[in-house]
Parts: C-alpha cells; structure tokens; sequence
C-alpha cells in the first residue's frame, strides 16, 4: 500500500510530467486558455493513461516478453496509445458532441502526447506490477490535469495583466508556466520522507 501511494504522490506532484518534466507541453498550452476544454481534456487523459497502462502491461509480460519482442516497446506501445484515442475520440463525438467540438484538435494529439509514452515506458523500466501500472497512468493523467486545470487559472490571471509589450501573448504564457513549475519543483524529496523509500 506504502509503495501506491508513492507512486501516485510522485506522480501527480514530485515528478509532475508537464511541470516537472516539461513533457505534454502542446497539450498543455493550446487546452488551458478555457476551464471546460481543461477540465475535457484532463478526464481524456485520464482514461487514455489508465486503460493504456493496463493494456500495454498485459501485451508487454504476456506476448512481448514470452517472444523476445522487448526491443518493440516504443512501437507496440505507440499503436496501443493510437488505437484507444480513436476509442475515446468515438465515444466523446457519439455521447459528448460539446466537449468533442471543444477539444476540437488536441483530442487527436492525446496519440502523440508524450507523457502518455512515458508512464508506459515507466511501467516496464520500473518493473511494476499490473496494479501499480495502472495507479502510474491513473496518478500521471490525474497530475497533468491538475497541471492543466492550475495553469487554466493563472492563465486566466495574466490575462486581466499588462505586461511589457515584448511579453504580451505567447512569451508571458511561458513565462507563467515556468513559475507554475516552480511550485511543484517545491514537492521534490518529500515522497522519501512521507513514504521513506
């Protein structure tokens, strides 16, 4: 239970995929301008992360190993990632046509959001378990919808803001990013002391 409940601590805080680690970026600037399209974008992420670290774990141990197919990772697990996007992207058009037209085109870019890859690669590297897998993609996607849903209000800040004219639009953005970042960087060394490993 200790080692869950690090997983996801480190996850959703200490090693932050948009904040910490700056990846997902894409996403993660072209979805923050609206609380709506945040909120949409982080329970997409959500259910892509989880059901792809569940599935690629199961294809991983039990066909990939077995077979010697290991070197194949990046591309089984990138086809994997690819396959359930298009599942969520036909459930979200069929049932929830606002929030599909609100996403509109970083639902698709979920394929090629890196941080999906990455806490699936993590799942291998790290050698976890099923269940810890799926606590690493649930507790990844739910740190960059906490990154999301942040940055949507600060954002929403710097608006009301005048900055220099050479920092108006893009570059002031980033640079309330990086100071967003800064906050969770401040989480770094606590998983050791609350979960002592």
């Amino acid at each position: 239970m200790t080692k869950i409940l690090s997983i996801m601590f480190v996850m959703i805080f200490t090693e932050n995929y948009v904040l910490v680690q700056f990846l997902g970026i894409c996403p993660f600037l072209g979805v923050s301008k609206k609380f709506d399209s945040a909120l949409g974008m982080s329970g997409a992420v959500i259910v892509v992360m989880s059901l792809a670290s569940a599935a690629t774990w199961l294809i991983y141990t039990y066909v990939m190993v077995p077979n010697g197919l290991e070197y194949l990772s990046t591309i089984i697990f990138i086809l994997v990632i690819a396959a359930l996007v298009q599942f969520v992207e036909i459930f979200l058009k069929r049932y929830m046509p606002p929030l599909y037209r609100a996403l509109g085109v970083y639902l698709p870019l979920i394929t090629t959001n890196c941080i999906v890859l990455a806490a699936t690669l993590l799942n291998v590297e790290e050698s976890y378990t099923f269940l810890e897998s799926c606590v690493n993609g649930f507790a990844a996607g739910v740190g960059f919808g906490l990154a999301l849903i942040l940055f949507c209000g600060v954002r929403k800040a710097v608006e009301n803001a005048k900055p220099p004219k050479c920092f108006e639009g893009l570059p002031i953005t980033l640079v309330a990013a990086a100071l967003t970042s800064l906050t969770f960087m401040s989480f770094t060394g606590m998983a050791e002391k609350l979960f002592g490993g």
